[in-house]
């Protein structure tokens, strides 16, 4: 089976294939093409010259390997599977679904034969025994749904028509969202209700099993109310305010930890607010994105664009994947969509929009807080224009032509 290589991921990942004092952690929401990537590198193994006696994979939700739920059964296994000699390239999927996994992993990676690849599909993963068994000993890689250049790429690696035009496939790809799989269905109603199944599989693996939840029915009206407003600004206390209008009365601890299980099932992801002038992060408001667009569409009849949040979305997905680390950001009295920064310090700024050119009063008012701003970091105005202009070195480009060429935030367009 020919597979995509998603190399945003690859690129990443390269370094530490052989390495065998790291586990190589690769975490992500359920369906986003963790185990596609594994079997990547496994390919690129092979194509180096390694044997495949040395490529070892557990699925361990997959027949043969799903009773598998002990640290014990676990070693047992993986005694049984990993005969040859020499470095053996041990691939495991769902790591999380054995209890105690992480002192087997450990005894083994001590023994310097084996490089350890696995997967899970939430963060719970890396918030318990891990971090304090394995501290130093583990690199986290964190895989995302396809990006619009993945998107477009993928349909054309599997011979499915694309669009002539840019935009066309844009509003596609913000519609139908980017699970790999949704690719091979034809049906708008079939990608619908495989994405709704995404997140039912979410809540009974990922979350059911480890969070006790002792209200389904306020937990699915959390849910429900953070996927049908992302990207609003808002603080604990406004969402309680409008779960009390709309007769959810639910205590503040409740709601914060509901809320936290979502992150935590990668369903949406939080951005803080950063003020730049302090450098420091600011508590109460904060925005939240969906890992998938497909959320909001999947579970709402009404298909039109908000093309605000939706573009807001799309850029902070972008960004995660490449790498960077992304903050809602304050510039004096001004905000900023987003500061992004990877490395040390080196930091982008970016607003996004969906045009600047309908009046003078809107470009202003994009480009305000980025001329506010006095350090040489680079500075985008992101929209879906195709005229670009050019003011104070502030660089202009279209948010889908930007992205489909896989642009990076610190060499410009």
């Amino acid at each position: 089976m020919k597979l995509y290589h998603r190399e945003n991921y690859l690129k990443k990942i390269r370094g530490f294939y052989h390495e065998t004092d790291l586990i190589k952690v690769i975490t992500g929401i359920r369906r986003c093409g963790k185990s596609c990537l594994m079997q990547t590198i496994a390919e690129e193994l092979r194509s180096s010259g390694i044997s495949e006696e040395n490529i070892v994979f557990l699925n361990l939700d997959k027949r043969g390997y799903k009773s598998i739920r002990t640290s014990d059964e676990l070693e047992k296994v993986i005694d049984k599977v990993c005969v040859s000699e020499g470095i053996k390239y041990l691939f495991i999927d769902e790591i999380q679904n054995v209890n105690g996994f992480e002192e087997v992993l450990n005894a083994f990676r001590e023994e310097e034969e084996y490089s350890i690849f696995i997967t899970a599909s939430n963060s719970y993963l890396l918030s318990g025994e891990l971090i304090t068994k394995l501290t130093g000993r583990y690199i986290e890689f964190e895989m995302y749904p396809l990006t619009f250049e993945e998107y477009v790429g993928m349909k054309k690696f599997l011979k499915i028509p694309v669009d002539d035009s840019e935009e066309i496939e844009f509003d596609k790809y913000i519609i139908e969202g980017g699970f790999p799989r949704t690719l091979s269905l034809s049906d708008p109603e079939e990608k619908r209700m495989y994405i709704k199944g995404i997140i039912s599989e979410i809540f009974q693996k990922d979350i059911r099993k480890r969070v006790k939840i002792r209200n389904v029915s306020v937990f699915n009206t959390i849910q429900t109310y953070i996927i049908n407003n992302f990207g609003a600004t808002t603080s604990l206390t406004n969402i309680l305010n409008d779960l009390h209008k709309a007769g959810s009365d639910i205590t503040r601890e409740t709601l914060n930890r509901y809320i936290q299980v979502l992150v935590d099932a990668k369903i949406i992801h939080k951005c803080e607010r950063f003020d730049l002038k302090s450098r420091r992060s600011i508590t109460g408001e904060q925005k939240y994105y969906l890992a998938d667009l497909g959320f909001y569409f999947a579970t709402n009849t009404d298909n039109r664009i908000n093309y605000g949040p939706v573009l807001e979305n799309t850029v902070y997905i972008y960004a995660r994947s490449k790498g960077y680390e992304v903050s809602v950001g304050r510039i004096g009295k001004l905000e900023c969509d987003f500061i992004i920064r990877k490395a040390f310090a080196e930091y982008s700024y970016i607003q996004v929009a969906m045009t600047i050119l309908n009046s003078i009063e809107t470009e202003n008012r994009e480009y305000a807080p980025l001329e506010s701003v006095r350090d040489n970091y680079p500075k985008y105005v992101l929209t879906r224009d195709r005229l670009i202009q050019r003011r104070n070195g502030i660089i202009h480009a279209n948010i889908s032509s930007f992205m489909i060429n896989g642009s990076e935030f610190n060499s410009g367009v």
